[in-house]
């Protein structure tokens, strides 16, 4: 009896073998996912433009034996100075004030002899031909501190996606590029991740600088916005 048993289970491996299937007692069988393939590539463009509009800051500092004398000649100057900024054609709504303090004024001992008071405003000048007169103008005004300028561009959203769009071109490029190499088929994009875009970076832009005889020159030069892509296309 036993050796029938014996023989039996023999019987039933030799066949499994036969049919190309190995049996494992308390396995369930599987078939196995077909491999996947894919190829990745990053694509980087740059768009070009010159800047069309500018900010700039624009501050009083005063003195006063006392706080409040302080503060209010200091609020008094940057009236005028605001009042220029805006005869020079800034709008209200392209005024923003900075800051606003107080502070005292040490002597050589360490003692308070009076105190500093200081304002400052921040303007857009929305027409980078007119940024000259502006600085001329809150200067001449009373401000006796400046900063700037940071150039914009007011269509840099447009600009950017022009370069996305350059970008993806670049990458799907490359991507044919290898897959031609490899001997195969480029197929669908399967996903896209934007890269990180690069604030604009001035170029050949020349500091602000005061003049008694001419008006103050201001060149924007020209900026760059980068844009970067990586992306995964099926093969096939």
């Amino acid at each position: 009896m036993k050796l029938a048993r014996i023989g039996a289970v023999v019987a039933l491996m030799a066949a499994a073998v036969a049919l190309g299937t190995v049996v494992r007692p308390g396995s369930a069988q599987g078939t196995a996912e077909p491999p996947t393939g894919g190829i990745t590539v990053s694509g980087t463009a740059t768009s070009r433009a010159v800047p069309d509009q500018a900010t700039f800051s624009f501050g009083v500092q005063t003195e006063g034996a006392s706080a409040p004398a302080a503060l209010d000649a200091n609020s008094a100057k940057m009236a005028l100075v605001i009042a220029a900024l805006k005869r020079a054609g800034i709008a209200e709504k392209d005024l923003q004030t900075q800051d606003v303090f107080v502070m005292p004024r040490a002597d050589d001992k360490g003692e308070i002899s009076g105190y500093y008071a200081n304002n400052s405003v921040q303007a857009l000048v929305r027409k980078i031909g007119s940024a000259g007169a502006v600085v001329d103008a809150a200067v001449g005004a009373g401000a006796n501190q400046s900063s700037g300028p940071s150039f914009e561009q007011s269509g840099r959203d447009a600009i950017y996606r022009s370069a996305l769009r350059a970008a993806l071109a670049d990458a799907r490029t490359k991507a044919e590029a290898l897959a031609a190499e490899s001997n195969a088929s480029l197929g669908r994009v399967t996903r896209i991740v934007e890269g990180f875009a690069e604030e604009p970076v001035p170029m050949n832009d020349r500091a602000v600088a005061q003049s008694a005889k001419a008006e103050t020159p201001v060149e924007p030069g020209t900026q760059e916005l980068q844009a970067t892509v990586t992306v995964t296309f099926d093969l096939s």
